[in-house]
């Protein structure tokens, strides 16, 4: 019987390892790629954090360099790397987590694509969203005889040169997406709702500084839904400069495909070669459907803390228990939030194992 079994090596399984430690639990992380650097390998080219290097590290592994850039999709794919090689955690890779069970005894059963078991007194399902893009179903969708993908299979600009594109969504991957496309090709901008630019900088500091001693990044998340009502972009000035000056457009959201066109809401048609939907993700959790912790895909839980499982927890929710939930720079508090809550219950249920 294991302590725990962390399921996600990226980010949050990190945090997570590093937490349940501090709280006198042995984890075991179960990670379904190559390497524990979760997702961030995966996404485009020229991503970068929208947090500052020097609010972006773990408790007691800062980034390097300069604390006011914004560090690169590699760069924190090593420093997770790096985080991962510093932890004295036992990280099975290639071991990808398809069933979480109860056992008789009051615990956890993992089984792995590969047929393995792992018993478990808790379980931590830190599995992030990428895995689990959202995909909006349109009407003429299935016929429609352009190109159809998700931004979690693009990586740069260089394969759509020439092309008439439009990008779904109105978020950060969005607009900087649209942005770099509008360099080699014809770019719109599909949204529900008008774009909302945040300054990146204000009064010579970043965004982020104001949301930390505002107390704004710790806001609860029943807070955050009156306060915030809309999804916020930040901009050092070239989003909003671009939609001015027509290097991209932004319309609202076409109301459906007819072939190679899309349907705009004044009733005209337009040919597109790609659409690109930009439109997020949801957690990814499958592994969790028979054991009755989800309703449509999504966790029952009171601040990562399963409300239909003892011993279960969630961390990199977003919102999960604050706006920083599931970013570098707010992950670590909730990953020692429910640890401490599991170690409690491990403890408890006497299954700790010395």
């Amino acid at each position: 019987m294991n302590d725990v079994i962390i399921i996600g090596g990226g980010q949050s399984g990190l945090a997570a390892a590093r937490a349940a430690q501090l709280h006198g639990l042995t984890p075991v992380v179960l990670e379904a790629g190559p390497e524990p650097a979760g997702s961030w390998p995966h996404y485009y080219d020229s991503l970068s954090l929208f947090s500052p290097a020097g609010y972006s590290g773990q408790p007691g592994a800062p980034f390097p360099g300069d604390p006011e850039r914004y560090p690169t999709r590699d760069e924190v794919a090593n420093h997770l790397r790096d985080r991962a090689a510093a932890l004295d955690v036992e990280i099975r890779t290639h071991t990808r987590a398809t069933e979480v069970a109860t056992d008789d005894r009051g615990g956890f059963v993992v089984r792995t694509a590969h047929g393995q078991t792992w018993p478990a007194a808790g379980v931590v399902a830190a599995s992030g969203s990428f895995g689990n893009p959202h995909l909006p179903v349109l009407p003429g969708q299935d016929e429609f005889t352009g190109r159809l993908l998700h931004s979690a299979d693009y990586r740069n600009p260089a394969p759509f040169a020439g092309q008439r594109i439009v990008v779904v969504g109105a978020g950060n991957s969005a607009i900087q997406i649209g942005y770099e496309l509008a360099d080699v090709a014809r770019v719109t901008l599909a949204t529900r709702h008008p774009l909302a630019f945040v300054p990146q900088r204000q009064q010579g500091r970043d965004l982020h500084y104001w949301l930390r001693h505002t107390g704004f990044d710790d806001l609860p998340p029943a807070w955050l839904a009156r306060l915030v009502t809309t999804t916020l972009v930040l901009d050092t000035g070239s989003y909003q400069h671009a939609l001015d000056t027509g290097k991209l457009d932004r319309r609202p959201m076409f109301t459906g495909f007819d072939g190679d066109h899309v349907v705009w809401p004044d009733g005209g048609r337009e040919r597109v070669d790609t659409v690109l939907l930009a439109t997020g993700y949801r957690p990814h959790l499958d592994y969790l459907e028979s054991l009755g912790a989800l309703t449509e895909g999504h966790p029952a839980h009171a601040g990562g803390i399963s409300t239909t499982h003892p011993g279960l927890v969630y961390v990199g929710l977003e919102f999960q228990r604050s706006f920083a939930s599931n970013t570098l720079r707010g992950v670590h508090r909730d990953a020692e939030h429910v640890t401490a809550a599991l170690a409690a219950h491990v403890h408890k249920a006497g299954d700790l194992v010395a």
